[in-house]
């Protein structure tokens, strides 16, 4: 059984349906991808008509093999130009600042009226998100000269634009089983989706303290599973490349989700259970600035009274600090959790702010 988001469209009936085109550059592992299907599909989901434009669209292939009612999918990029007979929609995403090719920006400076230009920033818990969710940046020069590009920042908190929401899992182990990854009566079950980590030997061995139903995405999890002699209590299940719906509804029937990224960092967020979170590291450090930052705001908003542990161990996946003599109290983790998902839901989610925020600038 699944369980729908709580949303509703922006302004019901009173904003008109609107033509949006997303534009998403695919840079590598999927994630900029992942965060522009569920935008899209959600957009559609709602009566709006989108076209999706990807300079790589492989990887819906099995992110979305069956497409989405009111999704395009349309190419563009260094092998592809968009179409110069489309007239821009009523409102343009760049995604992360992809920056549209520029005869489709001129295209945009001439429409009458001028699309709602909007670059939907990366997620972040760091204050500069709410300092400048939905600042104004007036195109000054180029393709766009007279235009007003939108700054829009996903984030945690009221004062930025939110988060998306997917469906949750009412049975989870009714799920499970029904897909062949049934756990056993004394099995926990973790998700391990993560890049390239050299601290996965010593996650397995505290992994293995407590009888594990390991649960691992294709890719370097898979890899490293198959250099690696598990312990006995460890029972890996290597998964297929799930749809985003399938992955959606797997995160919210573990117990552990082990994450990275940002889309499938958020719904882990969402369900209300423990999560370990692998950021993409940069040469910069600046990853550490906003794992700190998502942990200060977990603490502070869920009163987990063993933050110092989460914060130990959570560093410490990230290279960032030694490993950690315990994890975090179980029950205390699952019950800040569960608090900080039920404060995320009481916060109006993206897709209805995105709506707002896009009709009111037409």
């Amino acid at each position: 059984m699944l369980i729908a988001p709580t949303f509703c469209r922006a302004g019901h009936f009173d904003n008109p349906v609107m033509l949006w085109d997303l534009f998403c550059r695919v840079i590598d592992n999927f994630g900029d991808a992942g965060v522009c299907w569920r935008l899209a599909r959600g957009l559609a989901a709602r009566g709006e008509t989108v076209r999706l434009w990807l300079d790589d669209a492989t990887p819906l292939r099995w992110m979305a093999p069956d497409g989405a009612p009111g999704v395009t999918v349309l190419p563009w990029g260094a092998a592809a130009m968009p179409d110069a007979s489309l007239e821009p929609g009523d409102v343009v995403i760049e995604a992360f600042g992809c920056d549209p090719p520029p005869p489709f920006v001129e295209r945009m400076a001439a429409r009458r009226p001028a699309p709602v230009w909007i670059n939907l920033e990366y997620l972040s818990a760091e204050d500069y998100v709410e300092r400048s969710h939905g600042l104004r940046s007036p195109q000054l020069s180029g393709p766009g000269a007279g235009l007003d590009k939108w700054f829009f920042y996903p984030g945690f908190s009221p004062r930025t634009g939110g988060l998306l929401r997917a469906a949750s899992v009412a049975d989870r182990d009714g799920w499970l089983a029904a897909r062949g990854w049934a756990r056993r009566p004394e099995e926990r079950v973790a998700l391990l989706f993560c890049y390239e980590n050299p601290a996965l030997p010593r996650l397995l061995r505290d992994l293995a303290a407590t009888p594990t139903l390991l649960l691992a995405a294709p890719g370097p999890a898979q890899q490293a599973l198959s250099a690696i002699t598990l312990p006995r209590a460890l029972r890996p299940i290597a998964l297929p490349w799930l749809p985003q719906t399938t992955f959606d509804e797997l995160l919210a029937s573990t117990d552990l989700n082990i994450v990275r990224g940002e889309d499938s960092f958020t719904q882990a967020n969402l369900v209300g259970r423990p999560c370990l979170w692998q950021l993409y590291p940069q040469h910069d450090g600046a990853h550490a600035a906003k794992l700190d930052a998502w942990i200060d705001r977990f603490i502070a908003a869920s009163g987990f009274a063993d933050g110092d542990a989460l914060r130990a161990l959570t560093r410490a996946w990230n290279g960032l600090g030694p490993w950690p003599e315990r994890w975090p109290e179980p029950a205390g983790w699952s019950g800040a959790c569960t608090a900080w998902r039920d404060g995320l839901l009481a916060q109006q989610d993206l897709l209805t702010q995105l709506s707002s925020f896009a009709a009111s600038r037409r």
